[in-house]
């Protein structure tokens, strides 16, 4: 659905990304489509931005236009979670997964029209160890992948960087991970990757979730049991170009609450940032739990 306009418009904005004409360009198309009053918050690093999201609304700021990558957003995400502001996604970040996931282009003047004129989509956001997120979570090889794929490399090569460059992390033995999914016990095997997601893509298009919605009410589960060279390009190269599901080393589920214990700690991600390494980690679906503008 559309919205009518809103009385106060807020950007919070991370001031080294980039997008078409920069900040300047923003702030003169918002003031375009009549946006008096702006409140305006420019930050140095994604996690300062919480803290100004929520000033903004406490400003009374019904939309807020978020300015940055998948840091950036998915940490105004978190601060916004639950308190009625409609947020407006501008791209200015390299892989930008949740705006690609819901149609939003690379494209400044477009994303802005979007925030005024687009329709306002109710999305599901996950929630892990207390912090939400918007497109995955995961622990082991994806974050590995996500993180330090070239972009150089996938301007040339496309989906199949993500190959490469996942070929690249493969050492060492899966630790033992269990997995539960609305309290029964769902997998008890060593796995090298474990992935909930919210929508279906992640970095440079590559299906994950081929069948995920982020306004379902679920999350997405999957788990990797591939080890060594070989049995990793047979599952990236099967994510790269077809269903993730039908590779013999990944197996998938959907879940409302999934509990994940590991033998040993491992780094896990929210939407593609690392926050740590953890043994034991807490996930579960928060339906509705925030509003984005999308195309039409």
């Amino acid at each position: 659905m559309t919205a009518p306009a809103p009385k106060r418009v807020a950007v919070v904005a991370h001031r080294k990304k980039t997008l078409g004409g920069g900040l300047d360009e923003l702030r003169a198309a918002i003031a375009a489509h009549g946006a008096e009053d702006l409140i305006w918050y420019e930050v140095p690093k994604s996690r300062k931005a919480p803290k100004k999201a929520r000033r903004a609304v406490q400003q009374g700021a019904e939309l807020v236009f978020v300015w940055g990558g998948d840091g950036m957003v998915q940490r105004c995400l978190d601060a916004l979670a639950g308190r009625g502001a409609t947020v407006a996604i501008v791209p200015a970040g390299t892989a930008n997964l949740l705006a690609g996931n819901l149609g939003i282009p690379d494209d400044l003047g477009e994303a802005v029209r979007i925030g005024f004129e687009g329709e306002r989509r109710r999305l599901d956001l996950g929630r892990l160890n207390g912090e939400h997120f918007a497109v995955m979570a995961g622990a082991g090889f994806d974050g590995r992948l996500i993180r330090d794929a070239d972009r150089d490399l996938k301007d040339r090569a496309g989906k199949l960087a993500y190959v490469w460059t996942g070929l690249r992390h493969v050492r060492g033995a899966a630790p033992r991970v269990r997995i539960t999914v609305d309290g029964t016990t769902w997998f008890d095997e060593p796995a090298s990757c474990v992935l909930v997601g919210n929508v279906g893509k992640i970095t440079g298009g590559v299906h994950a979730f081929d069948d995920a919605q982020p306004d379902d009410g679920w999350l997405e589960v999957g788990v990797a049991t591939a080890q060594g060279a070989v049995q990793w390009a047979r599952t990236l190269g099967r994510m790269a170009v077809g269903r993730s599901e039908h590779s013999p080393f990944v197996r998938m589920t959907r879940a409302r609450r999934i509990g994940i214990r590991l033998t040993e700690p491992m780094t896990y991600e929210l939407d593609g940032g690392a926050r740590g390494r953890a043994k034991k980690m807490t996930v579960r679906v928060v339906p509705a739990a925030i509003t984005v503008c999308v195309p039409a």
